[in-house]
């Protein structure tokens, strides 16, 4: 039997919430960095930022629910990106997603929303990317982000 309360109570929380932003401010930067190789994922990378503060630390004591990914910046107007977030050792396949600069799309995306798995409490985020260049094309980025 389906827990009606339950599931309005789930409902409820993921359409009311006050999101937070990773970095959390204007000096901090997550950049993510493609593999070398055209088509090819980078390894496994914790996300993090630069000041070395971990994405999985607003987690650490409750569950995270990850709700966008603003693109700001793009090593390569001319290709087009793949990432993909996951969690914990088994990489959990939380997202991913598509995007490209502004000459391969006509309206490049700058925002990515999802309704993404809740992250358990106390997991690492990872995340991994592959461009359609053989370069190591990076990125800069921030996440959405709200807690239980």
């Amino acid at each position: 039997m389906i827990d009606k309360t339950r599931r309005l109570n789930d409902i409820d929380d993921a359409t009311q919430h006050v999101t937070q932003i990773f970095p959390s401010d204007t000096n901090l930067t997550c950049t993510f960095t493609a593999h070398a190789n055209a088509n090819t994922w980078s390894a496994w990378t914790e996300i993090t930022d630069s000041g070395a503060t971990k994405l999985s630390d607003a987690c650490a004591v409750d569950p995270l629910h990850l709700t966008a990914m603003g693109i700001e910046t793009l090593s390569e107007e001319n290709a087009i990106y793949m990432i993909e977030i996951a969690w914990g050792t088994a990489k959990n396949l939380i997202t991913s997603g598509r995007f490209a600069g502004a000459t391969k799309f006509q309206t490049p995306t700058e925002h990515l929303r999802f309704w993404a798995p809740t992250i358990p409490r106390g997991e690492l985020i990872y995340y991994r990317m592959k461009t359609d260049t053989a370069v190591a094309d990076i990125c800069t980025i921030h996440f959405r982000y709200h807690c239980d």
